[in-house]
């Protein structure tokens, strides 16, 4: 059986979806496509000799009939919108984060796929897909190292453009931290605090770079997140928890190490789709398997409700320098 599929919005990950779904996965098919930029998708079907209708309405796209499933990889103001009509359809929905810009708009799309009964919704955190992950985790509940006591993390890029700004450091990078690190603990944040270290000189006038985020779980576990996003030197994720009787660290990503020019070295990726490129894959064959399943098992709509609540707080602790406490609601059954 092969799924039918309509992508909105022909960027980078966009291109990057419609070229694993065409040429790497199993079992799907693009069939559709839309963006704002109409001659985007025309570039995209020539380049990877698609046979895909291009619609100049998005809307148009989810409710046509030989469309069976959205991938939403449009800008971000426009996830909400799309995201519930695709609800509305009755189509399964595959929504690059975020989910929506504000935890209302997340909130929007909990209600709705609860009031339609079935879940159709999967956010696009891929770190849950990672093998580095999942193998800290599986020490995690193995019990090996004992109760996390601690995380230390950092999430670096070499550089980013002028258009990037201080509160897109949570909602564009840490984001990925506030999913995963809920996964590994199986916990919720209940406080979160921004602290500014001396700034570099590589970052734009208007942009702090660095800052360190502080969250506190609700099991008492205390979480540091380095967000450098002018680093320079490459593209480097870390993440080392603290146990009560061990400390686990994520791996690195597979590099050859080399003994040339009186130097002992290994190199440092720069490009976060390389970094990510097997966990992109493995998640998008999951929601795909899942779809002709009947069945979501992915990060959930309340996972992108949860990621956004999280990223509200750190946003306001940015701006007023406190520690701000960090609410969240029961988890609904429809969600256990």
């Amino acid at each position: 059986m092969t799924l039918n599929i309509g992508v909105i919005g022909t960027g980078a990950i966009g291109r990057e979806h419609i070229r694993r779904c065409s040429q790497v996965l199993q079992n799907a098919r693009v069939v559709a496509l839309n963006d704002i930029d109409r001659r985007q998708c025309e570039e995209v079907a020539a380049a990877l000799q698609l046979q895909a209708e291009i619609y100049d309405s998005a809307h148009d796209l989810i409710n046509a009939p030989d469309v069976q499933a959205v991938l939403v990889t449009s800008w971000g103001p426009t996830h909400e919108e799309f995201v519930l009509a695709a609800i509305k359809a009755g189509k399964a929905v595959f929504c690059e984060k975020p989910l929506a810009v504000t935890a209302q708009g997340c909130m929007n799309i909990v209600e709705a796929e609860m009031a339609g009964g079935k879940k159709r919704v999967q956010v696009g955190f891929m770190r849950p897909y990672d093998s580095g992950y999942r193998a800290l985790k599986q020490v995690l509940e193995s019990g090996e190292i004992g109760t996390p006591l601690m995380l230390h993390c950092a999430h670096r890029n070499p550089e980013v453009g002028d258009s990037y700004t201080t509160d897109m450091a949570i909602t564009d990078t840490l984001i990925h931290e506030l999913d995963v690190l809920r996964w590994l603990l199986n916990d919720d944040y209940v406080s979160a605090q921004v602290i500014w270290p001396r700034k570099t000189r590589h970052a734009s006038s208007h942009l702090k770079d660095p800052q360190i985020v502080l969250l506190e779980t609700a099991q008492g576990t205390r979480i540091d997140v380095e967000i450098f996003v002018n680093c320079q030197y490459g593209y480097d994720i870390q993440c080392e928890v603290v146990g009560e009787s061990g400390i686990a660290r994520l791996p690195e990503p597979m590099a050859v190490q080399t003994r040339s020019n009186a130097a002992l070295s290994v190199a440092i990726l720069t490009d976060w789709k390389k970094r990510f490129i097997d966990a992109y894959d493995v998640e998008l064959q999951a929601f795909i398997n899942n779809v002709l399943a009947d069945e979501l098992t992915g990060p959930s709509a309340w996972d992108g409700y949860a990621a956004a609540v999280a990223a509200d707080a750190c946003v306001a602790a940015q701006k007023s320098g406190d520690i701000v406490q960090i609410t969240m609601p029961p988890r609904p059954a429809f969600y256990q």
